[in-house]
């Protein structure tokens, strides 16, 4: 069997086992297998098949890969609308307590409660929003 038909099928076996890694590397190494299938078809040596191997498969997987897999990427999470704005801060507008008062929330004046019913939170008073229940926003001041 011919040396160029070993690399093709060394190639082939890479990238089909690459389907169960999923992380580009045994790729990267086809692509290696393929450019040595190359050299081989082309009747040189072993050693220099070898070679281009080995250079060819460093190289895709310190270059190609990273780029591939950053590509590849699934964009981060973002929040969106009300899930938004929890963990922002907010500041009173109107005294807080546990049975009501307004904040200023993204610029957007909001009905509110405190999180600890124990708390009261003057005018003034950066809280941080903890949860958003029905249209109320429920703020914490962590400190007194």
């Amino acid at each position: 069997m011919p040396a160029w038909v070993i690399w093709l099928i060394a190639a082939g076996v890479l990238a089909i086992a690459e389907t169960l890694s999923v992380d580009f590397v045994l790729l990267m190494i086809a692509g290696g297998a393929l450019a040595a299938a190359g050299v081989a078809a082309l009747a040189l040596p072993a050693v220099l098949q070898f070679g281009v191997f080995a250079v060819t498969a460093v190289g895709l997987v310190t270059v190609v890969r990273p780029l591939a897999k950053r590509r590849l990427e699934l964009p981060h999470y973002e929040r969106m609308g009300l899930e938004a704005l929890i963990g922002k801060n907010a500041v009173v507008i109107h005294t807080v307590d546990e049975h009501g008062g307004r904040v200023k929330l993204a610029g957007e004046e909001w009905s509110a409660e405190a999180y600890d019913p124990n708390q009261v939170l003057e005018i003034g008073r950066t809280v941080k929003v903890m949860e958003i229940r029905g249209a109320a926003a429920i703020v914490w001041a962590a400190e007194p």
